[in-house]
């Protein structure tokens, strides 16, 4: 893994609109196909219980970026990502669509080759109400990983603080654009670690046939040292990383319900 020294811009340095950027990982091998520029950008709406990153939930923080400055940082490294592309991750990127459109079409038109786009979103920002600010985005992406918190609403509000009819609205558009979505789903131990929840979720996303991938990703506690130097109260305190040998059976409870409710439809 390795970082880039961000600089901030300013807009007359650009012609697209600027991102608000939190990190960039040059090596990022965990989030999407291949190995991959990440970007991280600034600002989250979600107040997930688990999240390591509780840095990055501020909008304003961050660094000003531009779309030049991260296609010239895939450049000089570009003999790395022949077989990955360029992710967006967060924070939450549907915060800041113009920006990751900008980049996205960019990474498209390549003069030297298409580049491979994927959004890592938890889906909540998106507004079913004015789906128009989203279209150049989602007309720019390859792949989507989109993080199912919960997959019962009063577990998803207890866990993230938010409802979760935004992140289905949103799951329903990728599916009706037939755009590919791996779903990632985090394994709390006395929250999501249920045979029963991990059923609903299968259930849930069962009538999105564009779904081409599932990812249970076990709980971990790596991120609680940022709490204490934030000195926010972490609200899974006392609560065990999760046994990554129970991932098996829950991740084959999603996928038979999964495959139960497509054989009704």
């Amino acid at each position: 893994m390795a970082k880039v020294e961000l600089e901030a811009q300013v807009e007359d340095q650009s012609q697209f609109p600027l991102g608000r950027v939190h990190s960039i990982e040059t090596m990022g091998t965990v989030d999407g196909p291949g190995t991959r520029l990440v970007v991280f950008v600034q600002g989250c709406p979600m107040r997930c219980a688990y999240c390591h990153n509780p840095d990055t939930w501020a909008l304003q923080a961050g660094t000003p970026v531009s779309v030049e400055h991260v296609m010239g940082t895939f450049e000089s490294n570009w003999q790395f990502y022949r077989n990955g592309g360029i992710t967006v991750s967060g924070g939450e990127p549907l915060l800041q669509p113009e920006f990751v459109a900008a980049l996205f079409g960019q990474a498209h038109a390549r003069p030297a080759g298409r580049v491979h786009t994927c959004l890592d979103t938890c889906g909540y920002a998106y507004t079913p109400d004015s789906p128009e600010r989203f279209d150049a985005l989602l007309r720019a992406t390859d792949l989507v990983l989109l993080d199912i918190k919960h997959a019962d609403p009063e577990g998803h509000r207890a866990l993230t603080e938010r409802s979760m009819d935004r992140i289905l609205a949103f799951g329903g558009e990728l599916a009706r654009r037939n755009i590919k979505t791996v779903i990632r789903h985090v394994v709390v131990p006395g929250y999501t670690d249920s045979v029963e929840e991990c059923e609903k979720l299968g259930r849930l996303i069962a009538p999105w046939h564009n779904v081409v991938g599932l990812e249970m990703l076990p709980y971990h506690t790596m991120g609680v040292v940022k709490y204490e130097q934030l000195g926010i109260p972490y609200k899974l305190e006392g609560v065990p990383q999760m046994d990554k040998g129970r991932i098996p059976e829950l991740r084959a409870a999603v996928l038979r319900a999964m495959k139960g409710g497509r054989a009704s439809e």
